[in-house]
């Protein structure tokens, strides 16, 4: 790859999961790439591991101004650090509640805010923000997490908007069900382990999101993202659960290469 063509990246959430593939399939291109955790810095292949908690401005502030001095740019950010707490709306505290915004959105915040300054300096720049398609509309049992990254695609909009005359560019990417451990990783409200009054339901609709292969293999439920969203690139393959890439700008992975 042509010095010229070599992008700095940064993800977070890349212990695993989406976060850890795109990390490895962007280093394999050659690009310069910074993942992040809260297990400690390190490497990974060619990926450089940064310690970063999205959930604390100093955290998030230091691993960016890292990425900026050793790199002397920063290219493209991809949010995609992220919890699911689950469990009925009704049994789901406010603190839970806010468990779940604290990293779904205020870290998304957080990351924003301190590559900015970066990025309008240099005049140039990427954001992706992973969504989910629980963005596009409510998941049962999942309302808080529906509910958080609703909040980040408003957030995302506004953003585009006000950023593009520093020549930096927002997308939202809408997954739909991958197999990857963020369902097993879930964190179950507390009143939804005991006695819900939704536990039959709650069991039937679970059964379904994560039977082998995703909804659609299943065959008893299909979620569908409205048809103002656009899907890039071909379906996936049964890996993913046969569900696409969505993004709002008909934004392509190829788009960051």
């Amino acid at each position: 790859m042509d010095a010229r063509e070599r992008k700095v990246i940064l993800i977070t959430g890349t212990s695993s999961g989406i976060g850890l593939a795109c990390a490895e399939e962007l280093a394999s291109r050659g690009h310069r790439v910074y993942g992040t955790s809260r297990t400690g810095p390190g490497k990974r292949g060619a990926v450089e591991i940064l310690s970063m908690d999205v959930t604390d401005d100093r955290s998030v502030r230091e691993a960016v101004l890292r990425v900026a001095s050793e790199a002397g740019r920063l290219d493209v950010v991809v949010n995609n650090a992220g919890i699911g707490v689950a469990g009925a709306v009704e049994e789901t505290s406010v603190e839970e509640a806010k468990l779940q915004f604290e990293t779904n959105f205020f870290g998304v915040l957080r990351v924003c805010r301190a590559a900015l300054p970066v990025l309008r300096r240099q005049g140039s720049g990427l954001i992706v923000n992973i969504s989910s398609i629980g963005g596009l509309m409510g998941l049962p049992f999942e309302g808080l997490y529906s509910a958080s990254k609703f909040a980040l695609e408003g957030m995302s909009e506004a953003l585009r908007l006000e950023v593009r005359q520093f020549g930096i560019r927002v997308v939202l990417v809408e997954p739909g069900d991958f197999k990857t451990r963020f369902s097993a990783n879930r964190v179950w409200t507390k009143e939804s382990r005991e006695n819900s009054a939704y536990a039959e339901s709650r069991s039937a609709v679970h059964r379904v999101i994560d039977c082998n292969g995703g909804a659609r293999r299943c065959g008893a439920l299909w979620f569908a993202p409205p048809r103002a969203r656009s899907c890039a690139g071909p379906p996936a393959g049964p890996a993913s659960g046969g569900f696409q890439f969505c993004s709002r700008t008909g934004f392509k992975a190829d788009d960051i290469t």
